[in-house]
């Protein structure tokens, strides 16, 4: 047996709303096609599928059977159709999104989840790279789009995204309990866990600590900030994150630091030709920034 896909559609809709009627709006049939059709397809399965009321229509047995097996195979075309759809060519080149690691670690992934199923029809190319390199980029015209520290200075338009101000962490109940604050001379006396020299947040607070600040014990580099965060949270050492990252973990103890440098924004920066793709991005990045997560 040969099944149209449309008069499948017909029928679940006539499933759901009750009637023959009701069906035909929804798939914008008048009710004598919308009929024939389902008359057809009962001449077709061998066996009524429908009690004709006054008021409307009930489902056989046959029907009810018909009904649920053709909800199957109308969302496996739908998922058949989107398979197919992945692999084809985007008409518009790739947007070119630069963030450092703090807005690695949730905000650009949680806007691109939603960017990407909302706009089938653009890519997006993502590069980590720390705030003076990504300016860089956006005023050469390298990159359409930046998630960028709020202590850079450019001629390019930003806007206000997210706080991004630093916090020292550690296990539940440990050192930190009870702490209202504490500076980084004291943090330093205590074992650390950090991310690797080369990550953006540790080469921009190297920038900022300068030559004399107290060197810190490191137990350990390591290269994620979700690596990070576990360690301290399982009392493996001190560790300092963007206070983004753990507000909701309550596994962990959170005290904000005194000194100056730890307070500081996300800005979202446009190239001065940004393409409306990006600003649909911006969009999604703003979204993405107004949910803790």
């Amino acid at each position: 047996m040969r099944y149209d896909l449309d008069d499948l559609r017909l029928f679940t809709h006539v499933a759901a709303e009750g009637s023959i009627t009701g069906g035909a709006r929804l798939m914008h049939l008048s009710l004598p096609s919308a009929s024939a059709r389902v008359r057809a397809l009962e001449a077709q399965a061998g066996v009524p599928l429908l009690i004709r009321e006054r008021r409307g229509v009930r489902l056989t047995p046959a029907g009810a059977t018909l009904a649920r097996h053709a909800r199957e195979v109308l969302a496996e075309t739908t998922r058949l159709d989107s398979a197919v759809a992945s692999y084809a060519v985007s008409g518009s080149a790739p947007i070119r999104l630069v963030a450092g690691g703090s807005a690695m670690h949730q905000l650009v992934p949680a806007a691109l989840a939603t960017f990407l199923r909302d706009h089938p029809e653009y890519d997006v190319n993502v590069s980590e790279r720390r705030t003076t390199r990504s300016v860089r980029l956006l005023a050469a015209g390298e990159a359409d789009l930046g998630v960028i520290l709020d202590d850079e200075p450019t001629p390019l338009r930003t806007e206000p995204l997210a706080d991004d101000s630093l916090v020292v962490i550690g296990q539940a109940g440990g050192i930190l309990s009870g702490r209202a604050s504490i500076a980084y001379a004291e943090v330093a006396e205590h074992p650390l866990v950090g991310l690797d020299r080369r990550s953006p947040l540790t080469q921009w607070m190297d920038d900022r600590l300068g030559p004399h600040a107290p060197a810190p014990r490191f137990r350990t580099l390591v290269p994620t900030l979700h690596t990070l965060i576990t360690l301290a949270t399982a009392g493996a050492g001190l560790a300092i994150v963007p206070r983004r990252a753990v507000d909701t973990n309550p596994a962990v103890e959170i005290c904000p630091l005194q000194d100056s440098w730890s307070t500081r924004q996300h800005l979202l920066c446009y190239a001065a030709d940004a393409p409306a793709s990006a600003h649909l991005l911006a969009t999604h990045l703003h979204a993405a920034a107004s949910v803790r997560v």
